[in-house]
């Protein structure tokens, strides 16, 4: 047995809870780094997932793998197909003045 936990193991497993999915995505949404955000979504993906999501989603297995790399570039629709199997949504907010 390890005497340690593997982060990995921990994060796909707290990624697994939609609240926990949605607070770990609006995070990197707010670093303003779409790379960022796609990088999150796809380990929420994985953590969910990967075949069944694109399953549900519509998507080809491999053209989400794909859409979720570092050179991805998903269209919003694909995006939001993504999120809502995951159970989750975008949502747009009033910026807060500084």
């Amino acid at each position: 047995m390890k005497p340690y936990r593997d982060y990995d193991e921990s994060l796909m497993e707290a990624l697994a809870d939609p609240a926990e999915a949605a607070a770990y995505l609006s995070a990197a949404l707010e670093e303003d780094d779409p790379a960022l955000f796609l990088h999150a979504l796809a380990k929420v993906v994985r953590a969910r997932g990967v075949a069944e999501t694109a399953d549900q989603a519509g998507l080809n297995r491999v053209s989400l793998y794909k859409m979720l790399s570092e050179t991805g570039n998903p269209e919003l629709r694909s995006i939001e197909k993504i999120l809502h199997v995951l159970g989750l949504k975008l949502k747009v907010e009033v910026e807060e003045e500084a």
